[in-house]
């Protein structure tokens, strides 16, 4: 036992029981007490003091202290103590006592005298279990040097989040004294950074207990006001034993330089992402107005608020961009704007469509010039009036926010093509050289997308005008026939395509309807195409069967070059026999359709691709009558993917069947129900009507029986002619007319009958039973004969003969009077 003694009046001090065994207010150690009366009899016992030496309180009181908690070797010690004691002196010190279970604890032990009732003195004594305060006295020697040694910053926060403790690692971190801390919340101390949401994070933690690990804070302390740094927080709850709660720890690292690498680093991925996208996103189509659209999608609002292509002009019009002269100003149109929100930036920049013309010296036009980015990092009013192409454009700029602003010539193949321009508003970095390589990445790759649509468009255009010019510019009004057609480029595939057809009008009021399909697609199907057409139109106007026209124009494809393959069908209509010749070259048959309204396909020898070579064509005749209708396509119209092209067809037939519909009617209804969005080949298609044939227009005199058959056919001509109004041909018509019958009787011995037919010109026609076509002979002065041809070759305008199934039919044309229909 060991101890020291110290003055009664010291008990208005502290305490009892002084700081090791408390700390903050809320108990550590269990402190027991006890009161005795002068001879050591104990009066009060505490709960502590039950626990500490495992008498309970009913057995304690009323025992003496040295007889219950000493051995008899102890008690004289003991008793000389209490004397010391009760002399009015207190007493400090270690003391062993027994346990109730018989071992010993030793007790830091102190004890007061105090008056007691009536003067009594009564002894009030307090003890701590010695190991016990060891081990917090080491604890908190432990936490005292983790929060003055830690490189770390720690802070301890009341229930109100106020600053109970920290060390002066944080206080460092912060800039601010250790004392000024103490007693306020983070949001007085340190006002610069995100404290609302720090706070907000312990009270979570004091109220669910659940620990909060790498809590992420960023802001400006007084330590370091003027760059943003970063901190990661972990928080947890403090509570004693008994669940009591009364603060929240917390351990900050500063995290500045890893957030600024982590920061880095997202923003590189960023780019990354915005490259992958992009790539993706622009030149999906060979459009230039859409190519430039894709490239505002892939930048707005991810990289700018605000975005901006525009093009020179002779880039629009196709041709090829040429350097930007010094002394030159430039025209540019704009073709893509974009926002990510309603700044009203719009109104101070070009409209899409709207053409702005730039002075030599404006930065816009020498960043052309020069090819090299133009940036400003941080934009005002001045820099802003140098920027844009018109002064009334500032105040507007200025209002919607402009801060930071990026023009980017948009290059390919070395010439420059237009500009891209990006803009900062809302998004408060200002664009950085980083910024500047990516937005060079992107325009170039835009710019190669449009070089390749301009091209495209040029190519295709010229395509265009090529299969344009070959195909029919006008159909010509046929006596007896209406024709309606349709041609539709392809939707899918964008190339020009070799599908044509052809209306030639023939002698006698006959017409050739052609249709035909040359394989692939391009400059050279449009090519092989124009040849064939022409090929076509020049057989069909030497009076040839239509199986014969395709003997030839199967030459003519075999010789044009290896795989050039096309179907072809040729239909010649005879309005005066009502009658159609229609032979096919693998092309698909025609739907008849009777006046009623019955619908069929024609079957009609198919046939093989011209080009193939050295296979015959037949062809096949049938009758055609008033109010009936032959429609001729090309396989677009009727072949899909995925469904049999005998399918199509019969649709084709079921949609044209069906009486009452005008011609242009029809068209527009297949159109409707065999087209779909993205057919994959042109289309072509012609419709031929029959209508009854004016009785003015037509006049036959059958040549038989006896008599003079040329006087004849003169008087029936003049008084034909006189009949139509058409008395100032009557002399050139019948000596015509003579002069054919006489051919007719000289050569063939069997005329068979006289034709007149007015339609664009007046035809006369004299059919025989020869099989024998007439030729233009020389002759000399003095023969008497061998004239006749040579004359009808001379007074015609054009002339010619043609087979027929019994015979031929000789025909000569004279041009009408002005003004005759």
């Amino acid at each position: 036992m060991h101890g020291h003694e110290w003055d009664a009046t010291d008990a208005a001090g502290p305490a009892p029981g002084g700081a090791p065994a408390r700390l903050d207010g809320h108990r550590l150690v269990p402190l027991a007490t006890a009161l005795l009366q002068d001879d050591g009899l104990i009066l009060h016992w505490s709960e502590d003091a039950e626990a500490l030496l495992g008498y309970p309180a009913d057995e304690a009181v009323g025992s003496y202290a040295a007889r219950l908690f000493t051995d008899r070797t102890d008690r004289p010690e003991v008793l000389a103590l209490f004397e010391r004691i009760l002399s009015g002196k207190g007493w400090s010190g270690v003391f062993q006592v027994r346990h109730r279970d018989g071992h010993l604890v030793e007790l830091e032990l102190r004890t007061y005298p105090i008056a007691g009732p009536g003067g009594t003195l009564l002894l009030l004594a307090t003890a701590s279990d010695t190991e016990a305060l060891h081990r917090v006295e080491a604890d908190l020697a432990v936490l005292d040097g983790i929060f003055g040694q830690s490189p770390i910053g720690m802070a301890v926060y009341d229930t109100d989040l106020r600053y109970v403790r920290l060390n002066e690692a944080l206080a460092r971190m912060n800039g601010v004294p250790v004392e000024d801390h103490l007693g306020r919340r983070i949001s007085a101390v340190l006002p610069g950074i995100n404290s609302a949401e720090i706070e907000q994070t312990m009270r979570q933690v004091l109220i669910t207990g659940r620990p909060v690990v790498d809590a992420r804070s960023h802001g400006r302390v007084p330590g370091d006001p003027r760059r943003d740094r970063a901190w990661s927080a972990s928080y947890f709850r403090l509570e004693d034993s008994t669940g009591r709660v009364f603060g929240v720890c917390s351990s900050i690292i500063d995290v500045t330089e890893r957030f600024r690498a982590e920061a880095r680093a997202s923003r590189a991925q960023e780019r990354l992402a915005t490259i992958a996208e992009a790539t993706a996103r622009i030149g999906t189509t060979l459009d230039l107005q859409r190519t430039a659209e894709e490239l505002i999608e892939a930048v707005v609002p991810r990289f700018a608020d605000f975005a901006t292509v525009d093009l020179l002009e002779p880039v629009l019009r196709g041709a090829e961009p040429t350097p930007i002269p010094d002394d030159r100003s430039v025209q540019l149109r704009a073709v893509a704007v974009g926002e990510s929100y309603e700044s009203g930036l719009v109104h101070a920049v070009d409209t899409v469509g709207e053409v702005t013309e730039y002075a030599p010296q404006r930065s816009y036009t020498q960043c052309l010039r020069s090819g090299r980015p133009l940036v400003r990092a941080h934009v005002d009013e001045e820099v802003l009036r140098g920027l844009v192409a018109t002064p009334e454009r500032v105040g507007p700029g200025i209002e919607a926010g402009i801060h930071s602003y990026l023009m980017v010539p948009m290059a390919a193949r070395g010439m420059v093509l237009g500009g891209a321009e990006f803009i900062r508003m809302r998004n408060p970095e200002p664009f950085t050289a980083a910024d500047v390589a990516l937005a060079e990445e992107l325009v170039a790759r835009t710019a190669l997308a449009i070089d390749n649509a301009r091209l495209y468009r040029r190519e295709r255009e010229t395509a265009l005008t090529l299969q344009r010019s070959l195909l029919p510019q006008e159909i010509h009004r046929t006596l007896g026939l209406e024709i309606a057609y349709r041609y539709l480029p392809s939707s899918v595939v964008s190339e020009v395509g070799g599908d044509w057809f052809d209306v030639v009008p023939l002698s006698c009021g006959r017409v050739a309807l052609v249709v035909g399909d040359v394989m692939g697609h391009g400059i050279r199907a449009a090519a092989t195409m124009g040849q064939l057409r022409t090929v076509a139109r020049t057989l069909a106007t030497l009076d040839m069967p239509p199986e014969q026209v395709l003997t030839r124009l199967d030459e003519t494809a075999s010789g044009i070059g290896e795989g050039q393959f096309a179907t072809c069908i040729c239909a010649v209509y005879d309005p005066l026999e009502r009658t159609v010749q229609v032979a096919s070259a693998g092309h698909l048959p025609p739907v008849w359709v009777s006046p009623d309204g019955t619908a069929r396909r024609v079957e009609v020898p198919p046939g093989v691709p011209l080009g193939v070579g050295g296979v015959a064509f037949e062809s096949i005749e049938f009758a055609l009558p008033e109010g009936g209708m032959v429609t001729l396509y090309t396989d677009g119209l009727v072949e899909r993917r995925g469904q049999d092209l005998d399918d199509g067809i019969d649709l084709l037939a079921r949609t044209l069947s069906g009486p009452g519909r005008t011609l242009e009617e029809s068209c527009d209804a297949v159109l409707g129900a065999l087209v779909t969005d993205g057919t994959e080949d042109d289309i072509a298609m012609i419709m031929a009507r029959v209508l009854p044939l004016p009785a003015d227009r037509i006049a036959t005199l059958p040549l038989t029986g006896g008599g003079r058959l040329p006087g004849k056919a003169r008087r029936f001509t003049r008084a034909t002619l006189d009949g139509w109004g058409l008395s100032a041909l009557s002399d050139y018509a019948e000596l015509l007319v003579s002069e054919l019958v006489t051919n007719a009787l000289l050569h063939a011995d069997a005329p068979r009958r006289l034709r007149l037919f007015r339609d664009r010109v007046l035809t006369v026609e004299v059919s025989d039973a020869g099989g024998q076509t007439p030729q233009l002979r020389p002759f000399a002065e003095q023969d008497e004969g061998g004239r006749g041809m040579f004359l009808v070759s001379e007074l015609a305008q054009r002339w010619g003969s043609r087979l027929t199934r019994d015979g031929k039919v000789v025909w000569a044309e004279l041009e009408l009077p002005f003004g005759t229909v």
